[in-house]
C-alpha cells in the first residue's frame, strides 16, 4: 500500500498560492535547527507514550509513532535521512517522513501540540546537553590547573595591579584564581540547567489544549523538573537562553584574561614563560617567531560570544506575546555560542597541560628584581608599633633613594636604612627576601605557601565531590 499523500507545507490549505521561492529560503531554518533533530525525536516519543497513557491514541498507534520516529534516527545517525529546504523546519522534516514510513497514523503525532511548545521543548533538551558536557569541560580544565599548583606551590612570580609589579605571590596561588573562576562558572552553569530544565511542551501555541493531557507525565518521560505554569509564557519564553549565554560569555571573560596573560608571558620583554611547538605557529615571514595563535584565538572568540548574548536580547526586547517568527533567530547565537566556549575550553586545557613550560628561573630573577617587597618593610616597622601610615611615608622615601643610587631595598646597608628611621635592623632583610614575602601572607585565601597548600587540598576535595 502506497503511502498516503503528504501536504507540502505544514499550514492549513486556507493559502491558494506557494511561497516565493526566495521566501521559502529565507522563512526556513532546516538549515540550522537540524541540529535538534534527535532531541525533536526523543520529544516526540514521549509526547506519543502520553497521549496513549491518556487514551487519545492506543497502545498500538503509539507504538506505531515510537518505531517509526527510531526508524528515523537511525536514518539520520546512517546519514541516509537529510531533508532539504522544502522541509521548512526539523519539525515538519520529521512529522512528513514520519507519515512516509508509518502511514495515516502518523498524522496523529502532531494531537495536542504546536510547534511552538515542541520547539521550546527541543531546545531546553538540547541546552541542558551541552551545559552537562560542558561542566565537564570545565572540571578538566580545573584539572589541569590543579596539577600545575600542585608543582608549582613555591614558584614566585611577580603579582600585578595596574600591570605594575605590586607584590610577589605563589604561582600555585595564581593558577588556584583561575580555579576559583571556573568554579563559579560551573556553578553559574548549574544555576541555568536548572531554570533550562522545565518542561512547555502541552502549552500547544499559546493557550494550552482542550485535550487530557498529562503535562507531568511527559516532563517525568524526558527528565525535566517539572512544567511551566503559563502556556503563554512558555512557548515565548526564552530567558534560559539569555541566561546562558550570559554564563557562556562569562566563561570566555576567565578564558580571555588569562589567554591576555600567556600572551604578555611568552613576549620577549616577560619570558616567563615558553611556547612548546604543539600550540604555537611561526610567521611566513620571519622564521625567528613563535606566535601564541591558541590564547589570541580565544581572546579574539570572546566578543563573538558577547555578540550571541546581545544579539539574543535585541531579539527578546521588543516581542509581544506570545510566540513570534522572531524567534527563530534564538538558536544559530546559542549554537554557536556552545560550539565556541566548547572549543576554547578545550584549546586553553590542552595550552596549559602541553603548550607551555613555565620558566622558575626567569621568574625568581624578575621577583628579585624590583620594589615589591616595599610593603614587608613597612610590615616591619608596624610590628614595632610604627603606625602603618607612617612607615609607609618612610619606605616611600627609601625606594625614593635606591631609585636615584640605582640600588635595591635587599641591597641597602642598614645604615642607608637606619638614616630614614631607627627601627630598623639587620632582621630586616630576611623578611624582605622574596620567599619569606609570599610566606608571610598567611592570612586565609592568602599566598602563603601554608595557605596555599590548604586552598589545594580544599579545591581537590571539592572536585572530587563534582566528579562523582
Amino acid at each position: 500500500m502506497s503511502a498516503p499523500p503528504v501536504d507540502p507545507t505544514p499550514w492549513s490549505r486556507r493559502f491558494e498560492q506557494g511561497l516565493h521561492p526566495t521566501i521559502a529560503r529565507f522563512n526556513a531554518s532546516i538549515g540550522f535547527d537540524i541540529e535538534l533533530i534527535e532531541y525533536d525525536l526523543d520529544g516526540s516519543i514521549a509526547h506519543a507514550r502520553m497521549l496513549a497513557r491518556c487514551g487519545i491514541l492506543s497502545e498500538a498507534e503509539a507504538t506505531t509513532l515510537s518505531d517509526g520516529l527510531e526508524r528515523i534516527r537511525g536514518e539520520w545517525q546512517a546519514g541516509t535521512f537529510r531533508p532539504g529546504i522544502e522541509q521548512e523546519d526539523v519539525h515538519f522534516a520529521v512529522e512528513r517522513r514520519l507519515i512516509e514510513l508509518v502511514g495515516e497514523v502518523g498524522k496523529k503525532l502532531h494531537t495536542a501540540r504546536s510547534r511552538n511548545d515542541q520547539v521550546g521543548t527541543d531546545l531546553r533538551l538540547w541546552l541542558r546537553d551541552r551545559i552537562d558536557r560542558l561542566r565537564v569541560q570545565l572540571l578538566d580544565f580545573q584539572r589541569v590547573l590543579l596539577d600545575l599548583a600542585h608543582v608549582h606551590v613555591e614558584t614566585l612570580i611577580p603579582g600585578y595591579t595596574h600591570l605594575q609589579r605590586a607584590q610577589p605571590v605563589s604561582l600555585a596561588h595564581y593558577l588556584l584564581a583561575y580555579v576559583e573562576m571556573s568554579e563559579r562558572d560551573w556553578q553559574r552553569l548549574g544555576d541555568v540547567r536548572g531554570r533550562v530544565n522545565i518542561c512547555p511542551l502541552g502549552s500547544g501555541a499559546l493557550a494550552g489544549t482542550v485535550l487530557p493531557i498529562d503535562r507531568h507525565y511527559t516532563a517525568e518521560l524526558l527528565g525535566f523538573d517539572g512544567v511551566s505554569e503559563n502556556s503563554l509564557d512558555a512557548v515565548s519564553d526564552r530567558d534560559y537562553a539569555v541566561e546562558f549565554l550570559g554564563a557562556a560569555s562569562l566563561i570566555l571573560v576567565h578564558l580571555s584574561r588569562m589567554a591576555e596573560e600567556m600572551i604578555l608571558w611568552a613576549s620577549q620583554e616577560f619570558r616567563f614563560i615558553g611556547l612548546t611547538d604543539s600550540c604555537a605557529t611561526g610567521s611566513s615571514l620571519m622564521p625567528q617567531k613563535k606566535n601564541p595563535d591558541v590564547p589570541e584565538l580565544v581572546r579574539g572568540k570572546t566578543g563573538r560570544v558577547f555578540g550571541h548574548l546581545m544579539g539574543m536580547l535585541s531579539v527578546l526586547k521588543g516581542l509581544p506575546l506570545a510566540y513570534n517568527k522572531d524567534l527563530q533567530e534564538d538558536k544559530e547565537g546559542l549554537f554557536d555560542t556552545v560550539r565556541t566556549v566548547e572549543q576554547c575550553l578545550e584549546a586553553m586545557t590542552i595550552l596549559l597541560h602541553e603548550g607551555i613550560v613555565f620558566r622558575p628561573e626567569r621568574l625568581a630573577e624578575a621577583v628579585g628584581e624590583d620594589f615589591s617587597n616595599a610593603t614587608d618593610a613597612a610590615d616591619y616597622l608596624v610590628k614595632k608599633g610604627v603606625p602603618f601610615r607612617e612607615a609607609y611615608g618612610v619606605i616611600g622615601a627609601v625606594v625614593k633613594h635606591c631609585l636615584q643610587a640605582g640600588v635595591l631595598l635587599i641591597d641597602l646597608p642598614i645604615e642607608g636604612w637606619q638614616q630614614f628611621h631607627p627601627g630598623f635592623e639587620p632582621d630586616l632583610y630576611a623578611m624582605i627576601q622574596p620567599a619569606m614575602v609570599v610566606e608571610a601572607r598567611n592570612s586565609y585565601g592568602g599566598t602563603g605557601f601554608t595557605q596555599v597548600r590548604a586552598a589545594l587540598a580544599r579545591s581537590e576535595q571539592r572536585w572530587h565531590a563534582h566528579r562523582i
